[in-house]
């Protein structure tokens, strides 16, 4: 990664460690069951740099040092969490003297976080994010190893200019494609087109890369994004109700993602509702809620006529900070729909 002489070659890379709270950071109560279940149990309690302390062996594999961002359970998370870690992230991999970062993080919105790191951090150092499904004082706790996994993939010079990487559970999955599809389980996370690679013996093998754009091909760099527009997300379900995307209109905003059924299918019975928002200046972003496979421009609906947006392979979540990401760089759909290709 920086190598410019013998003696930079045999040093140890400069990893920092972000903290963000989640339940790598959490901690049992003394009267909770958590060798059984781990359930019982309070989020976010734990600092960054005890985390580092209590992972046997990770001074061997970086020089490594913590900073708080935050301390909070990740579904807390907002834009403006997403904003600030961002720029975080992307302030230090500017740094000569840093080599990669890692990223402590909640489970419940990481694959969240990920991605939007993935598109507005302009730079091909590592960036891996990690978590836990179960707390330190749990009796079968995951937060130890994935930590370590994640820092031997961040020190590990193959992982440049893959993008925004996830650890769990001893795979490697890309930001881009990365989401939760367990609530308990350790192997909670999965990626529709699989993982990038494997930790295998402590060190990453690698079975694919990302070809869409990231880092410093992505055309939305943190340092140029003061806000992101809001960007309702509605599910679909049986007997839908027009009024739910009123009222992401009647608190502003500029788009909203319809999860639809199958390949983003709309109800005949919302169709000439949701035209009509699209003729009021809110966009539409046609997505699956099914978590996986491509939703088809123009199969079944005319949505050229209507100006509206398919989401490509993208799930909800994601197509969420796709479109505001979009958005700030303009609302013509033409424009979005290219970005939607493209990313």
């Amino acid at each position: 990664m920086r190598g410019m002489n013998a003696q930079d070659k045999a040093s140890k890379p400069r990893v920092v460690l972000l903290g963000t709270g989640g339940t790598i950071a959490g901690s049992g109560t003394a009267d909770a069951d958590v060798g059984a279940g781990s359930a019982a149990y309070q989020s976010a309690v734990v600092t960054a740099q005890d985390l580092i302390a209590g992972v046997p062996g990770l001074s061997a594999l970086a020089e490594l040092r913590a900073e708080q961002v935050f301390q909070i359970d990740s579904a807390d998370f907002t834009d403006e969490h997403l904003l600030r870690l961002a720029r975080r992230v992307a302030a230090l991999c500017r740094q000569d003297e840093v080599d990669a970062v890692v990223v402590t993080h909640g489970t419940d919105t990481m694959e969240e976080t990920a991605y939007f790191l993935h598109l507005t951090v302009p730079t091909d150092k590592p960036i891996v994010l990690t978590g836990a499904m179960r707390p330190g004082t749990a009796l079968a706790a995951d937060g130890p190893a994935n930590l370590r996994q994640a820092v031997a993939v961040a020190a590990h010079a193959s992982s440049a200019g893959r993008g925004v990487l996830m650890v769990m559970n001893e795979e490697i999955h890309s930001g881009r494609d990365v989401a939760k599809v367990h609530s308990l389980r350790l192997d909670a996370f999965a990626s529709q087109h699989g993982a990038l690679g494997l930790v295998v013996e402590g060190a990453p093998r690698w079975y694919r890369r990302v070809e869409r754009p990231h880092g410093a091909a992505s055309e939305f760099d943190i340092d140029r994004i003061d806000a992101l527009p809001l960007v309702g997300v509605v599910t679909s379900h049986g007997n839908m109700r027009a009024e739910i995307y009123d009222s992401w209109a009647a608190l502003g905003a500029r788009a909203i993602v319809h999860a639809g059924f199958g390949g983003g299918t709309v109800p005949e019975y919302l169709k000439a509702p949701l035209a009509e928002l699209r003729a009021r200046g809110v966009l539409l972003v046609r997505c699956s809620r099914t978590g996986a496979g491509p939703v088809v421009r123009g199969a079944s609906i005319d949505d050229d006529a209507l100006g509206w947006v398919v989401s490509d392979d993208q799930n909800p979540p994601r197509a969420r900070l796709l479109a505001a990401l979009a958005l700030t760089r303009g609302g013509d759909p033409t424009a979005v729909k290219r970005v939607f290709l493209r990313y």
